[in-house]
């Protein structure tokens, strides 16, 4: 079930995401499910924030994240390891041991299997999520299967391409594949927050919202999970007959 939030720009919907995530910080010590990209990027600043001036700690809170690119030192600029630590876990007080983000190095399906483990140990209180320009969510493409759990996607031309920005914009430099968790992963969060901006977003949002459920869009699985608020900019609201 969607509760869709419209707001006038990225800093707008960022301060809304981050209302939904403090109520989950005042539950205790919640379990996180973080996301990379641009989208989250706003809402990890409210959270560095609200830890500076109101002292909010991370000493018990658990993070998994999402994905990692396959190939990439952990050191690399553009790693996943490194982005969170740079947009996030460098600013505050969470221990490095409460930080799970996938391994792309080394037997990859030892890795896979052994995250999605250490997973299901846990229920994610919280999961944000942004959404891919073809309905990607992590990095679960079009195409991949409903039931899945952690595992390796090959990425799709468009993903890569739309991905290039952050390698100097040269496609070559994009790793093909990722490990993610898989969309059935996802699904056994209690909560999710998706956040989208931008016009280019605006199909994913209205093929994931008002289109057939569907592998072709990803994200329609979530159609089926109780409790999840899809936060959106006008432009990437635009293409929703509610918006119109």
């Amino acid at each position: 079930m969607f509760k869709i939030l419209v707001r006038d720009n990225y800093d707008e919907v960022s301060k809304e995401a981050f209302k939904i995530m403090k109520k989950v910080l005042n539950t205790g010590s919640p379990v996180l499910g973080l996301a990379t990209g641009s989208s989250p990027v706003g809402l990890y600043k409210e959270m560095i924030r609200d830890h500076q001036e109101n002292g909010t700690s991370y000493q018990d809170i658990l993070t998994f994240n999402l994905d990692e690119y396959v190939g990439l030192p952990r050191d690399h600029r553009e790693s996943y390891w490194t982005f969170m630590h740079v947009n996030l876990f460098d600013h505050i007080d969470i221990p490095e041991e409460n930080i799970h983000v996938p391994l792309g190095n080394g037997d990859i399906k030892k890795n896979c299997k052994a995250y999605e483990k250490e997973l299901k140990k846990h229920t994610v209180d919280i999961q944000v999520l942004g959404i891919g320009s073809d309905g990607h969510i992590a990095f679960n493409e079009p195409g991949c299967p409903f039931d899945s759990e952690t595992h390796e996607m090959e990425l799709t031309e468009q993903t890569r391409t739309d991905n290039a920005r952050f390698f100097d914009g040269d496609i070559n430099q994009v790793p093909k594949s990722a490990v993610t968790m898989g969309l059935a992963s996802i699904m056994r969060a209690k909560k999710i927050i998706l956040i989208a901006t931008g016009e280019n977003k605006a199909q994913a949002v209205k093929d994931m919202i008002e289109g057939p459920k569907s592998v072709d869009c990803p994200a329609s699985i979530l159609q089926d999970h109780p409790d999840v608020t899809v936060l959106l900019d006008k432009p990437a609201a635009s293409k929703l007959t509610l918006f119109k």
